[in-house]
Parts: C-alpha cells; sequence; structure tokens
C-alpha cells in the first residue's frame, strides 16, 4: 500500500431531518473523481457516514488514503468511539443501540480494507475540496426537495 489516494467526504442535509445528500472527492496520481448521491429523508451525521463509506468503496483495491472530513462526528466514530462500540455488541455507554448502527457497521468494514490518515478540516471555511465536496451534497440532496 505505497500509493496513497486523497479522499474527501461532506454530507448534507436540507432539514434536519429531511432530503440529504452526501459527495466525495478522490485524487489519484493525476486522476480526480467526483461522487455524489443522496435520499429523500436521512440525517446530516447519516449522509457524513455515507460519503465516507462511498469513497472508501469505490476504490478498487487497498490504499493508503488521506481522509479529509469537516465532521468530528465520522473521524471520532472512527478513531475513538467505535473500538468500544464493537467490543460492547454495538452498544455505547450507556448499555443502548449505538445510533446510525448500519452506516458505522458499512463504515467499519470499509475502513477494514485501507491503511487511513484521518484528517478533520473546518468546514465551510475556504477549504477548496471541501467546499466542492459541499455543493455536491448540498445539489444531490436538493434532487429530493420537495417543491
Amino acid at each position: 500500500m505505497s500509493e496513497t489516494v486523497t479522499l474527501h467526504t461532506d454530507g448534507s442535509c436540507l432539514q434536519n431531518p429531511g432530503p440529504g445528500g452526501w459527495a466525495a472527492i478522490l485524487r489519484w496520481r493525476d486522476e480526480e473523481r467526483e461522487l455524489s448521491g443522496g435520499e429523500p429523508e436521512s440525517t446530516n451525521n447519516r449522509m457524513e457516514l455515507q460519503a465516507a463509506i462511498e469513497g472508501l468503496n469505490a476504490l478498487k483495491r487497498p490504499m493508503q488514503v488521506d481522509l479529509y472530513t469537516d465532521s468530528k462526528y465520522v473521524m471520532q466514530g472512527v478513531t475513538d468511539w467505535m473500538p468500544r462500540w464493537k467490543r460492547n455488541g454495538w452498544k455505547t455507554a450507556a448499555k443502548k443501540p449505538v445510533q446510525n448502527q448500519d452506516l458505522w457497521q458499512a463504515l467499519d468494514e470499509a475502513v477494514s480494507r485501507h491503511s487511513i490518515s484521518w484528517n478533520w478540516v473546518k468546514g465551510h471555511a475556504g477549504d477548496e475540496l471541501n467546499e466542492r465536496c459541499d455543493k455536491l451534497a448540498r445539489a444531490a440532496a436538493s434532487l429530493y426537495q420537495s417543491e
């Protein structure tokens, strides 16, 4: 896994809950690929998780990944909370089921195939690829907005 791909992700919800969108931008060598999608009823957190899942699942083989997200929920979930949740049978410290467990488990599976360096970026602060992801995610969410 000597080659590194850069992955920027973002999720958006027009109301929370409401129409949601996610986006990922992958950069590898001199190539760039944009991915996006959405759902008619979702939350910001679910779309942030979906963006990371979709971006990682788009990789065809194990890679070194520099992943950039403006979601502390996703980053802390993977790096801090998930190991405990797994040990506790996907229960929180309060013995309650983990919210968005389906997506956390899908992200856990996607993460397991790669070597990932997690990076937090401040949202809406001028980071070019974060801003592009935000625009793509909002556009994807708007496709599900009622008129």
